[in-house]
């Protein structure tokens, strides 16, 4: 969120010049967006597109085209004489709370409450399933299959959804992908003996935009898979202890990427979020590693590899370059073209997996990361911390694969 006009609003409301300002959050949404595949080409490193005349002809024609719905949503307000201190005139004893991290906290309270009410489009949830299908062409059936269990997490917890989801067979899983094949975000294949889908490379990106309007519904299902994971590894006395540490790590891995609430909120929403696959489940981790890795195949859908890989793999990328360089003289715009470039090693390598993570956006946020653990600055112990930094996202990297491949085995019919 930019702080300017709420930093002004909170400056006005302190100094007594209203009672008190009630912010309303607003969910604004859309079933089709039509210059996604130009921030997506930008964000590759493509250059961005000059406004001439030509250009204006060009969104002049694409407007012609229907793009669906815009869906809006009101979130609970909130109201700041019932969430800030202010010094009163003449109170000298009044220490209100620094006004930058109380703007810092509304503008994240306010993320969370738009993020709450924010519809779930069948665009958004059509591309969340496909983009975790290990990237083939898939057929009507099978993404009707690869939306099953998507469909019933969203039913399950009474998500936000604009009106009902007509997901659940092949006629209502056509119209949706036809939508998106007209915005270049899906190509279809119908030389074979059926017609096939698939989210390439190229459209990767573009079809994540959609994707990461509602994969903050499954984060704690997420972090949650990757603690349990963690849990079952290692011979530590207390596997509850682990647990519950690994998932606040993860929490502060991912503190630029997604709104988390307060820590003692966070626990209660993942007890929550893993009560509706177990409601023992602490019984289930102190029980031991066959148990806890029991527990983590009854989650439906797996969630990590569809949601959280493309952010782990640009932190990835980051993380393994600066380890390569230790001593080098920092240069952020330098090292973003350096990150571009080794991502497009590493994904015809395939050392990663999504073309999505190949990103300016997740390359800078990883960078502010890495500038809040201390890594970008010379000192003493910069290699040190560097190989840290590296060897910590490794590891959530390889849990994420973990759970990917558990996803394979369901849709192999290995494990249900």
């Amino acid at each position: 969120p930019r702080f300017g006009l709420l930093a002004s609003v909170v400056d006005a409301y302190r100094r007594g010049k209203a009672d008190d300002v009630t912010l309303i959050p607003v969910s604004i949404a859309y079933d089709q967006i039509q210059d996604v595949p130009e921030y997506a080409a930008e964000q590759q490193g493509g250059a961005k597109k000059r406004e001439s005349f030509a250009w204006l002809l060009d969104v002049l024609r694409r407007l012609g085209r229907r793009y669906g719905g815009i869906h809006i949503r009101f979130g609970e307000p909130l109201s700041l004489a019932a969430t800030l201190d202010r010094a009163e005139p003449g109170d000298p004893g009044a220490h209100p709370e620094p006004e930058q991290l109380a703007v810092q906290k509304l503008a994240f309270e306010v993320c969370l409450r738009i993020n709450q009410v924010t519809p779930i489009t069948e665009s958004s949830l059509v591309t969340f399933a496909m983009l975790g299908s290990g990237f083939r062409a898939l057929s009507i059936g099978e993404v009707v299959a690869a939306l099953h269990n998507v469909l019933g997490f969203v039913r399950l917890r009474n998500l936000p959804t604009c009106g009902d989801l007509d997901l659940d067979d092949g006629a209502g899983v056509s119209r949706a992908l036809e939508a998106l094949i007209g915005n270049g975000v899906v190509t279809k294949f119908t030389e074979g003996l059926e017609p096939l889908y698939v989210i390439g490379p190229e459209q990767q990106l573009a079809a994540a935009y959609y994707r990461n309007t509602v994969i903050h519904f499954f984060l704690n299902a997420c972090v949650a898979e990757l603690a349990l994971l963690s849990a079952a590894e290692g011979s530590a006395n207390d596997r509850l202890e682990t647990f519950w540490k690994e998932a606040m790590a993860l929490r502060d891995l991912l503190k630029f990427e997604f709104f988390f609430p307060e820590k003692d909120a966070f626990r209660a929403e993942l007890d929550a979020e893993i009560r509706i696959t177990d409601p023992n489940w602490s019984a289930s981790v102190r029980e031991g590693p066959d148990a806890i890795r029991r527990l983590v195949r009854r989650f439906r859908p797996f969630s990590a590899h569809r949601a959280l890989r493309p952010f782990i793999e640009a932190y990835q990328i980051v993380g393994d370059l600066l380890e390569r360089e230790p001593h080098r003289v920092f240069d952020e715009s330098q090292f973003v073209d350096q990150c571009l470039r080794l991502g497009r090693q590493y994904h015809l390598q395939r050392r990663i997996h999504s073309a999505q993570s190949v990103s300016q956006v997740l390359f800078r946020t990883a960078l502010r990361l890495a500038r809040n653990r201390g890594v970008l600055t010379d000192a003493p112990d910069l290699e040190k911390r560097r190989r840290a930094l590296a060897a910590e996202i490794r590891s959530v990297a390889r849990r994420v694969e973990a759970i990917d491949a558990l996803a394979a085995s369901r849709r192999a019919g290995v494990i249900q």
